[in-house]
């Protein structure tokens, strides 16, 4: 196993052989704090931390052991936001931004430079600078997404094709309660509506959760943001689907902390990832000859 420079924005967890093409991310697990950052934020150390993907990349970590690279987040999103695209600055923060237009990501403060966390609460107050920002985007978006990319092309010259899986958490209501006949999903995937994906790697990541009694659902309300986007190309081997986990399934949301159900839930996901690099695996005699 290996780690890359914990200076770095991101956690890079390799295998000591990598044997599947799928790839594990958690863009938004993130929670080193700069100290110069909370000092201008208007926010608590608690309320500071609600648009966090807390304990995702915790849950993530039997990947490498699986076989396959986990690239995990250490900036956290309040900071910079990885899974939006460069470009998306908000005006209403950022002194010299120009305005995005049909933007509603932007314009409801989550752009590239968050303007607000979970609830809409304001980071801080006033405007920063364009440079600022930018400064944010060079030392830690950059970065990330060229090892990602890199990460996916290491993975398509192994094996033939690229399997990115775009781990998050989503609030328990963020999904409508739903009714006896639909209840809740606590799973979501978002392929983009087949954009991002094949359908058969879609639908085998469905089973390796649904195998575990889990409810899943695709693309509603979560259809896959900026890292599937900009990372699937599947008519060029290379897939990316993202997953919304249920945060009730293994944490307390007020207390940002893991409730009494976290080891069970643990071990679930182990077997779930057990199954999702699988997936990649299909290629392997090939690759070694």
């Amino acid at each position: 196993m290996d780690t890359d420079d914990a200076r770095l924005p991101y956690r890079l967890t390799l295998p000591a052989r990598r044997t599947t093409s799928v790839i594990f991310a958690s863009p938004h697990s993130g929670r080193d704090y700069p100290d110069a950052f909370l000092r201008r934020s208007v926010l608590d150390a608690q309320m500071i931390r609600s648009s966090e993907d807390a304990f995702i990349d915790q849950l993530l970590e039997p990947a490498a052991r699986l076989g396959a690279p986990l690239l995990a987040a250490t900036v956290p999103r309040a900071y910079v936001d990885l899974n939006r695209a460069a470009e998306e600055l908000d005006p209403a923060l950022i002194e010299g931004a120009r305005a995005v237009p049909h933007n509603p990501r932007v314009a409801s403060g989550l752009g590239v430079i968050p303007r607000v966390v979970a609830g809409g609460r304001a980071i801080r107050s006033g405007k920063m600078s364009l440079a600022e920002a930018e400064a944010r985007i060079a030392g830690a978006w950059r970065p990330y997404h060229a090892k990602l990319a890199a990460l996916m092309d290491e993975s398509a010259a192994a094996f033939g094709e690229a399997i990115l899986i775009d781990v998050h958490s989503m609030p328990h209501e963020a999904v409508e309660s739903g009714s006896a006949r639909s209840p809740r999903p606590q799973i979501v995937l978002g392929d983009r509506f087949g954009a991002t994906a094949a359908p058969d790697i879609v639908d085998q990541i469905e089973g390796a959760f649904a195998a575990e009694g889990l409810r899943v659902s695709r693309n509603i309300p979560f259809a896959g943001a900026y890292v599937v986007q900009a990372h699937g190309r599947p008519a060029r081997g290379r897939h990316a689907v993202q997953i919304e986990i249920d945060r009730a399934l293994y944490m307390d949301e007020t207390l940002i902390a893991p409730h009494e159900g976290y080891g069970a839930f643990a071990a679930l996901m182990r077997r779930v990832l057990g199954r999702i690099v699988l997936i990649g695996v299909q290629e392997m005699p090939l690759a070694a000859e």
